[in-house]
């Protein structure tokens, strides 16, 4: 079934707004239509500035991104690659990183993938989150008191609460229900502050960001 807070194209501005700082060191961009109004991140590292999902590569976006340099380009999900992930690798001459269930999805790139979890920097990690795809991943920034970053594995609702979202697109439900549990294992109050979401962001209502992330996770019931 389909959720009423699954995004569509109609959701998505006609006019992309330059990528916008929502806290230091982290930049969100316009959602994109060609991911459903997927919503991707922009992580500036010492180390090397990581790029979740694909933004729509408007050529402000384009411009954007080659100011900043790009080392990693971190898919959470399939949906989150678009169109433009091939020509986005030969702008930034960056390395893509993907959960290995969704590397056949792009079999003339040079990927990097894993099957639980993969360390980018001191400060990055990603890992497995299966269900709302089989290769669903989140990454984790262990900035401003934990950053995660959930593709649509995790979703404001209208209510702006982060919550698993079922829909037509879904590919596996328990098992998407059982990688939030392990997000709430995995984690504490005091390691994940803030969750920045795929998508449906208009429901954060400006803000940009889920803020008191864990209370937020732990206190939807699960399904």
């Amino acid at each position: 079934m389909r959720s009423e807070t699954e995004s569509s194209p109609l959701e998505v501005s006609k006019t992309t707004k330059p990528p916008r700082l929502i806290l230091e060191g982290l930049y969100a961009f316009s959602p994109n239509r060609e991911t459903l109004g997927g919503t991707s991140y922009l992580i500036v590292e010492n180390t090397g500035n990581i790029l979740v999902d694909c933004p729509g590569c408007e050529e402000s976006e384009r411009d954007f991104l080659r100011e900043k340099g790009v080392r990693y380009l971190f898919f959470t999900h399939r949906g989150g690659q678009g169109k433009q992930s091939d020509s986005l690798q030969s702008l930034l001459d960056c390395e893509i990183i993907l959960q290995e269930q969704e590397a056949y999805l792009l079999p003339h790139r040079q990927i990097t993938v894993f099957q639980q979890q993969i360390q980018l920097s001191p400060t990055c990690s990603g890992f497995w989150t299966p269900g709302h795809s089989p290769g669903s991943s989140c990454l984790y920034w262990n900035r401003h008191g934990g950053v995660l970053f959930t593709g649509r594995h995790l979703l404001p609702d209208t209510k702006g609460q982060p919550r698993p979202l079922q829909t037509a697109k879904t590919f596996h439900w328990p098992r998407q229900l059982r990688s939030q549990k392990a997000i709430l294992d995995r984690f504490s109050p005091e390691t994940l502050s803030y969750l920045c979401p795929g998508a449906n962001t208009g429901f954060l209502r400006g803000r940009g960001i889920i803020d008191r992330a864990y209370e937020k996770i732990s206190a939807n019931p699960l399904n």
